[in-house]
Parts: structure tokens; C-alpha cells; sequence
């Protein structure tokens, strides 16, 4: 157990610390260090270690990338976003239509990609029209993330649920969806309160410019088409893995553009970080110590399923700022039958991550592109995040626990 331990702690350490300047390490090289290291200490085998990879995740995931790649190569999201803009006659409206057109692309096109695409296009917009940057990048960010929770596909994470658990899509989606919306609405009042003075400058149409992309049409058509099949499967059927990849290798047949435009694209790097978590929280699982931890924390999940709702999406969310949300729904995923409503629980596990990714800037891979991303035009402050983070956290935290207690308590 001792050297699973270390390991395991070593893992998270790296993952936590972002970056580790003196090392060059990141959180993909750091997840292969523990996986590595798992090998080589024999808490596992090297065969046992293919067999810990879920291999259905990273399908999912790499037939989501491809087509997402697909409408990015065909200048889709640009598109998106000069019609956002032209739209946009007030900064307050502008605010309003990045948060729910944010939310909604997270919700199917995954929050990561989103925010990719979005933040240079926005950045662009704002200087041109000399408003302040951060209230609408802070927007970009937690908007997408609290969008990214209404599906199984709009985040990493919530692939992991789909894949572990029994949910089908849609009936995850129409239980996620209030929560996500007015979870939403009370994240751009929350940001117009805290940077009111922004809003009221009154803003002509023209002021938001933005070139018009050269959309491919043919391209964007083909792969809308292929997408909106495959949200429909994933209605009718529950493998989502094969679902995914067939589209994505059934777009790439009729695209009519050379695949390694797309490929270049994909990050690959994220593969390589879910394979080397997969592998070193199966070590940690093998050792006994997550059902140890759990043991630990029982006393404070204890009560009825309202109380251990509650509780678990706190405790999720503390934990989630930790470690980061991904290795924590692999680690948390071996209590959820402990629960005395298992089902719901995954809902819950669902919900508390992903909200828990707008408390600060490291919560999310999605606020760390962001920001990443804009560094050369405004700097975003741990706590200039973290002011408005903290109470979005809180609220849509408060949203979510409320709605599915309702559920819980009416059995839906």
C-alpha cells in the first residue's frame, strides 16, 4: 500500500503544481511519471497496466476531437462568434450573448475547444471597441464550464460518468439542463455586479467589428449533419465510443480535406495524461486505498441520500480545486456505490466537479487556456478570479445541490 501511496501522491503533486518550471514538467508528463512509476515499484504489471487504461474514454474523446476539429478547420466557430458580435449592440448584451453562446457550444462541442477558439476572437473585439478585457474572459470561463455540465460530452470528465455509469444522454441532459441555465443567468448577474462600471458605457454596433470569416459551408454542412446524427444515437443507444469514432472516421472519409490538417489539431498530449491517471488510480484502487479514504470519510457522507448529496458535492468541489476535476472523478468513481442512491450520486459527482472548476483560474483546463491565451493583452489575477469565482462557485453550487435533492426527493 505504502509505495502506491507515494506514487499516488507524487502524481497529484505534479497535477496540482500546473507546471513545474525547473523539471519541464507538465500534468500529461506528470501522469506518465506515476504511471511509470506504478510499473516499476510492481504495483501493478505492465500487462495489468494496459488492461487499467478505459480505452472507451479516449475513443469518445478522440471522435468528438476529430469532429470538432472538422468545424474549427471549416471556420464554423468564427462564424459563430462575428454573428455574436454583430449582434451585440451594448457591452451588457455582449456579455449576455458570450454567456449563454459559450455555454450552450461548451454543452456539445466541449469546453476546452470552445474557449480555444473563442478567447482570440473575443480579445480582438474588446480592444478594438477599448473595453476591459477581464469581466468578459471571466465570462468566457465560467460560462463554458457551467455549460460543459449539461452533457455527457461537454467536458472530460463528464465523458468518464458516461462511459462508468448508467446514464443515458438525454436523460442526463434534461436533468442537467435547469440546473446549467439558471445556473448561467446567475453568473452574468453576479459579473455585471462586480464590474458595473464597464456596462454602462453605451457602445454603438459598430464599435464590436470583426472581420466575416470565410466559412467552408460545404464543410460546416457535412459535419453539422454527422454531429446532429450523432447526438441522435446517442439518444437511441448507449455506446457513446462507438457512436463518436464512427462519425468521426465517416467525416474524414467525406470531408474532402487532407486529415492531418485536422489531426494537427487534436491534443494529443490529453490522451496521454487520461492513460497515465487511468493507470495510477488503478494502482491506488488495487492497494485498497480509496475504499480506506472512503471508510474515513463516511461519518461525514453519512444520513439520506438530500444530506449525502450536500455533503459529497462540498466535498467534491473542495477536492476538485485540489487535485483537479478529472483525477478526482477517477478516484471518486470507486465510492459511488457506497451511496445509498448510486444513481443520482453520479449526477451529483457530475454537477460538483465541473462547478467547481470556476472557483479559481487552476480550477479548470478550460480558465487556464483562457487565460493563457490572453496574457499578452491583460493579465487575470488569482483574486481577481477568484472575487467572482467564488460566489459563481457558490451559487450554481447551491442551484445544483437544490434541484437534484428535488429529484432525489421525487424520484425522477
Amino acid at each position: 500500500m505504502m509505495p502506491s501511496l507515494v506514487i499516488f501522491g507524487l502524481t497529484y503533486g505534479l497535477i496540482s503544481l500546473q507546471r513545474v518550471k525547473w523539471l519541464h514538467l507538465d500534468r500529461p508528463s506528470g501522469a506518465l511519471t506515476g504511471a511509470v512509476l506504478m510499473i516499476l515499484f510492481q504495483v501493478v504489471g505492465l500487462e495489468e497496466a494496459y488492461r487499467l487504461v478505459d480505452y472507451n474514454t479516449l475513443v469518445l474523446l478522440l471522435g468528438m476531437m476529430i469532429l470538432i476539429g472538422y468545424l474549427e478547420l471549416a471556420c464554423f466557430f468564427d462564424w459563430l462568434s462575428y454573428h455574436l458580435l454583430a449582434h451585440a449592440h451594448r457591452p451588457l448584451g455582449l456579455l449576455w450573448g458570450l454567456i449563454f453562446a459559450s455555454g450552450f457550444l461548451s454543452a456539445f462541442f466541449v469546453n476546452d475547444t470552445v474557449c480555444l477558439v473563442m478567447t482570440p476572437l473575443i480579445l480582438k473585439t474588446l480592444k478594438k471597441a477599448r473595453l476591459n478585457p477581464v469581466p468578459f474572459l471571466i465570462a468566457l470561463c465560467t460560462a463554458s464550464n457551467i455549460g460543459s455540465a449539461m452533457t455527457l460530452t461537454g467536458n472530460p470528465q463528464n465523458m468518464i460518468i458516461g462511459i462508468q455509469s448508467d446514464w443515458h444522454y438525454h436523460q442526463f441532459f434534461f436533468r442537467m439542463l435547469p440546473i446549467s441555465l439558471i445556473s448561467l443567468v446567475f453568473n452574468g448577474l453576479i459579473i455585471y455586479l462586480f464590474y458595473q462600471k464597464d456596462f454602462r458605457e453605451r457602445t454603438g454596433q459598430a464599435h464590436f467589428y470583426m472581420e466575416k470569416p470565410a466559412v467552408d459551408v460545404w464543410l460546416a454542412l457535412k459535419t453539422l449533419v454527422i454531429l446532429t446524427g450523432v447526438f441522435v444515437s446517442f439518444v437511441i443507444t448507449k455506446n457513446l465510443p462507438l457512436t463518436a469514432i464512427t462519425a468521426g472516421a465517416l467525416i474524414v472519409l467525406v470531408a474532402g480535406k487532407k486529415p492531418k490538417l485536422v489531426f494537427e489539431k487534436i491534443d494529443w498530449t490529453l490522451f496521454l495524461f487520461f492513460a497515465g491517471l487511468f493507470v495510477v488510480i488503478g494502482g491506488v484502487a488495487k492497494s485498497g486505498v480509496p475504499q480506506l479514504f472512503y471508510d474515513k470519510l463516511a461519518p461525514f457522507l453519512n444520513g439520506g441520500t438530500l444530506a449525502q448529496i450536500t455533503s459529497f458535492s462540498l466535498f467534491s468541489a473542495g477536492v476538485s480545486n485540489l487535485v483537479s476535476n478529472v483525477p478526482f472523478v477517477l478516484l471518486a468513481a470507486h465510492w459511488i456505490p457506497n451511496f445509498s442512491n448510486p444513481h443520482m450520486m453520479w449526477l451529483v459527482l457530475a454537477m460538483s466537479s465541473t462547478f467547481a472548476g470556476n472557483l479559481t483560474i487552476m480550477g479548470s483546463v478550460a480558465n487556464m487556456i483562457v487565460i493563457e491565451l490572453s496574457k499578452e493583452d491583460v493579465h487575470v489575477g488569482f483574486f481577481e478570479f477568484f472575487k467572482v469565482g467564488f460566489f459563481v462557485t457558490a451559487v450554481s453550487l447551491a442551484v445544483g445541490v437544490s434541484f437534484l435533492s428535488l429529484y432525489a426527493f421525487y424520484g425522477w
